[in-house]
C-alpha cells in the first residue's frame, strides 16, 4: 500500500491482555477453575471463547453455560479464584513495551481499548511503566456492547479525535480484531495467544509489535 496524506497512520488502539501484557493463561485458567466448580464439562474451544471478550458477552450468548446463576455471583466466585497462588502469573511483553514507548517518541496518540475492567486496566499500564503515555483508557464498563463489537475501538477514536481510516489498531484475539476492522480501522495482529491462522482478518500480523514498520502497516 503506497502512503499518502489520506492514507498516513496518524494514532493507533491498543488492546490489553495479549497485546501489552500476557495475562490470557491466568485467564483460563481462572475460567477453568469456575467451570470445575460449577461442575460443567469444557475444553479448550470454550475456554478460548472467553478470550479477548468481556465474561457477560460470552455468557449471555449462551444462556446454559452457567444456568440459573447471575454475573454477580460469577463475578465474585472469578475475584476469588483470583486470588489463589498457584494461578500462572502474568507476563509482561517487554517488546510491546518498547514499541509504545517508540511511538510515544514520535509524538504519535495513542489509546487503550480493552475487556477487561478499569481498575485492572489501570494497575497494568502503571506496573509497565507507561500510564501517563495514553491519552484515555476505553474499559469493560464504558460500552454497553463489548469486541467483536466495534463500539469501544469507535469510542477510542472519539478519544484520539481521528478518523478511523487513520487509526491503527493492535490486538491478539480474533474478536479484537473482527472489531477493529468492523470500526473501519487497520488492524495489526500479534501472535501472542493465537496462531497465525486465526488472525487472518488482520491487515499484518506479527510475533512481537518491534516488527512493526511503523507508519507502515503492510506485511
Amino acid at each position: 500500500m503506497i502512503l499518502t496524506e489520506e492514507t498516513h497512520p496518524r494514532a493507533a488502539l491498543f488492546d490489553l491482555d495479549g497485546t501489552l501484557i500476557n495475562s490470557e493463561p491466568r485467564s483460563l485458567a481462572t475460567w477453568s477453575r469456575l467451570l470445575d466448580a460449577h461442575g460443567i464439562p469444557h475444553d479448550e474451544a470454550t475456554l478460548h471463547r472467553f478470550m479477548g471478550r468481556r465474561g457477560p458477552d460470552v455468557i449471555a450468548e449462551d444462556p446454559n453455560l452457567f444456568p440459573g446463576v447471575t454475573w454477580d455471583v460469577l463475578l465474585a466466585e472469578l475475584q476469588l479464584i483470583g486470588t489463589d497462588p498457584d494461578l500462572p502469573p502474568v507476563q509482561e511483553l517487554p517488546r510491546s513495551v518498547e514499541f509504545v514507548r517508540r511511538l510515544h517518541a514520535e509524538g504519535v496518540p495513542f489509546a487503550l481499548v480493552t475487556s477487561a475492567g478499569r481498575e485492572w486496566a489501570e494497575l497494568a499500564l502503571t506496573r509497565l511503566g507507561v500510564h501517563g503515555m495514553f491519552k484515555g483508557l476505553v474499559t469493560a464498563g464504558d460500552v454497553a456492547e463489548g469486541k467483536p463489537h466495534p463500539q469501544g475501538y469507535l469510542a477510542g477514536a472519539e478519544i484520539l479525535g481521528y478518523a478511523p481510516e487513520h487509526i491503527v489498531v493492535f490486538e491478539d484475539t480474533p474478536a479484537g480484531v473482527e472489531a477493529g476492522k468492523r470500526a473501519g480501522m487497520r488492524v495489526v495482529g500479534v501472535t501472542t495467544t493465537h496462531g497465525r491462522a486465526t488472525l487472518t482478518g488482520a491487515d499484518l500480523v506479527v510475533d512481537h509489535l518491534t516488527e512493526v514498520d511503523w507508519p507502515r502497516i503492510t506485511p
